[in-house]
Order: C-alpha cells, then sequence, then structure tokens
C-alpha cells in the first residue's frame, strides 16, 4: 500500500497518475483537517471531500476541487433570504457535506462519517482524516483571523499573513486508523501541496512525525524555481518561517524524509534531492512522475 500525506492543491494530480499503476485498493490519503469548516450547517472538509470526489470518479480535474458540473444555485439564492456565504459552495458537494454533518451530529467521529460516506460512494481506496480532533486553522491578517479556506478563497492576493494560529489546546493526535494505514504502507509520499497549509498541520499532530521516521518516505517539492508561486502560498510559507522554495520546504521536511524530488528546472539547489519533471499539466505528466515516484519505491522497499 502506498500512503499520500494531504490531498491539497497539487496532489490529486499525483494521485490520479498513481491510480494508473496501482489498484484504489492499494492507495490510502491522510487528508490534512487544517481547512475544515462549517458553512451554512454543512461540514466542509476541502482535502477530505477532493479525495472523495477524486475516487468516486465525480472530481472537477478542470480545477482539482469541487464536483465536475455541479451548480451553485442554493449559494446564489441565500442573499435574497437574507443568507450568505463566504465563498460558493456546489449543490451536490453541499449534499455530500450536509450528509456529513448529520453523522457527526448524530456522535459520530470524522473517520466514522468519512468512511460511511466512502462506503455510500463505493470507493475502493482509503480515505481518512489525519485527526477526529477539531482543530482547524486560522490565518490572522493583522485585523482579523480567517479561516484558512476563507483565506485561500476569499481573501485578496495582497492581503497580509501575519501567522497561523490553531485555536485549538494542544496538538491533535493522529486517530488510530492513521497510525494503522501507515504503518501497513510500503511507503508514504508527501505530494506537491504548500506545506504551510496543507502538509504542517498534518505533521504536528501528536504522533505522526515519529510514525513516518519508521516508513520511507518520499516528498515532491510544489515549488519549481523558475515558476513564480500563487502569492497566498508566498505569503502562507513566510508565516511558518520559511522561503517559498524547495530548500525552505526541504528544511521542514528533513526530519522524516529519505527522497526529496525538485523539479528539473529548479534552479534553487537542495543537496541530495532527485531531479524529475514535476510539471503536472495534463495527465502524461502525472503518470511519468507516478511511475518514476513508484520506480524509487520499488526500489528501495525491495
Amino acid at each position: 500500500m502506498i500512503t499520500f500525506l494531504s490531498a491539497g492543491p497539487g496532489v490529486p494530480a499525483l494521485i490520479q497518475g498513481v491510480r494508473q499503476i496501482l489498484y484504489d485498493s492499494e492507495i490510502a490519503v491522510v487528508a490534512s483537517t487544517a481547512g475544515d469548516c462549517w458553512v451554512s450547517g454543512g461540514h466542509c472538509a476541502p482535502e477530505i471531500d477532493t479525495a472523495v470526489f477524486l475516487f468516486a470518479g465525480i472530481l472537477d480535474t478542470g480545477r482539482w476541487w469541487g464536483i465536475k458540473g455541479d451548480t451553485c444555485i442554493t449559494h446564489g439564492y441565500l442573499p435574497k433570504v437574507a443568507g450568505g456565504e463566504p465563498f460558493p459552495v456546489g449543490d451536490r458537494a453541499r449534499a455530500v457535506q450536509i450528509a456529513r454533518a448529520g453523522l457527526l451530529n448524530e456522535g459520530r467521529t470524522l473517520t466514522e462519517a468519512v468512511q460511511a460516506q466512502c462506503r455510500a460512494l463505493n470507493i475502493g481506496a482509503t480515505v481518512l482524516p489525519t485527526t477526529d480532533t477539531e482543530a482547524p486553522l486560522f490565518v490572522d491578517t493583522g485585523t482579523e483571523r480567517l479561516p484558512l479556506l476563507t483565506y485561500r478563497m476569499t481573501a485578496g492576493a495582497d492581503t497580509e499573513v501575519r501567522e497561523l494560529v490553531r485555536t485549538a489546546p494542544g496538538s491533535p493526535a493522529v486517530t488510530d486508523e492513521v497510525r494503522a494505514v501507515i504503518e501497513a504502507s510500503d511507503a508514504v509520499v508527501i505530494g506537491p501541496a504548500n506545506p504551510a497549509a496543507s502538509v504542517l498541520p498534518l505533521l504536528d499532530c501528536t504522533g505522526m512525525r515519529r510514525l513516518l521516521r519508521d516508513r520511507f518516505v518520499i516528498a515532491v517539492s510544489p515549488f519549481q524555481g523558475g515558476v513564480a508561486p500563487d502569492p497566498k502560498d508566498t505569503a502562507l510559507m513566510y508565516a511558518v518561517g520559511e522561503t517559498p522554495t524547495s530548500p525552505g520546504v526541504f528544511r521542514l521536511y528533513q526530519d522524516v524524509v529519505d527522497v526529496f524530488v525538485q523539479d528539473l528546472h529548479d534552479p534553487d539547489e537542495v543537496a541530495g534531492s532527485l531531479r524529475l519533471e514535476t510539471h503536472l499539466l495534463h495527465e502524461r505528466q502525472a503518470e511519468s512522475l507516478a511511475w518514476d515516484i513508484m520506480a524509487v519505491i520499488r526500489h528501495a522497499v525491495s
């Protein structure tokens, strides 16, 4: 089994590439819950939803989020009845979020709720939240604290980011289910997602780094040099005290990573890194990178 940490932006395309090599039953995704929030009574979990939609065959792969062909009729009508939401939610995606909220309100854990929805959608892969503890991440802009997803969806590109803040006391713990799936994995892949928004909240969960030190871990940098990073990705990286570069990413991961992957054309140097083509602009590139990563894993664990 291969486990992916995070289903943040950039990772679903790589997972889709790996699906051309492995059966879904051989793939697990441990999703960060840092961006989870409640919207109009529904439980919005962007990384979980993206993974679920991907394996259910309904993900909008043009944007790599949301459900393909979804509409926003409810979102558009809310202001007409004295309502409103911070960002658009698709109608079918909303149904998923309402159903998950109902399961949580019945007393189920987030893990149990996600597993129930995966069964309902006949998903063969394993999709798990990192933790069952509600511990959302907020972006401190100096004037307000925005939920991470609200910041990513609505804030202006020039919005100041002073720090990333968790309001929950202490570090949430990884679940027993996450522990079991990582221990059963041949390798763990940290995909090319922004570390500050997707991966660090996951690595900072109690027990996660210790788990990863006993596994073969390969990480792919989301920064490719030569390609200007998104301003928000830049701001989030500086907020955690690092530069939006591959060396910056490596410094955040170095205690748990065995192989670090950089793009072929990245001008920044990380000693000992593996250079591969990491641009995932179309399916063939994603599948090619997936084959390269699987070759490294198979050689390492053979």
